[in-house]
């Protein structure tokens, strides 16, 4: 499989944007290179970037907004 993904670092709730009132931190066909963030993840009360570690475009996010997510899940799709 030649797609890239990022993969969550950490168990908790994804979340797309700071807050339900902000625009998402990215969306499908936005490119992105490492550093840009591209979600949080909620444990226990705090948030932590997701952040990109290679250069691609979204393709697609494999975790839905404000869904519970796994240490070492892919949570992005690049192409």
């Amino acid at each position: 499989m030649s797609d890239k993904e990022i993969i969550c670092p950490l168990p908790g709730i994804f979340y797309r944007s700071a807050s339900p009132e902000q625009p998402r931190y990215k969306e499908p066909g936005d490119a992105i290179e490492p550093g840009d963030v591209i979600g949080l993840v909620e444990v226990m009360k705090s948030f932590h970037e997701v952040k990109a570690e290679t250069s691609g475009v979204i393709d697609d996010f494999l975790i839905e907004n404000e869904s519970p997510v796994n240490a070492g899940q892919p949570i992005v799709r690049l192409k």
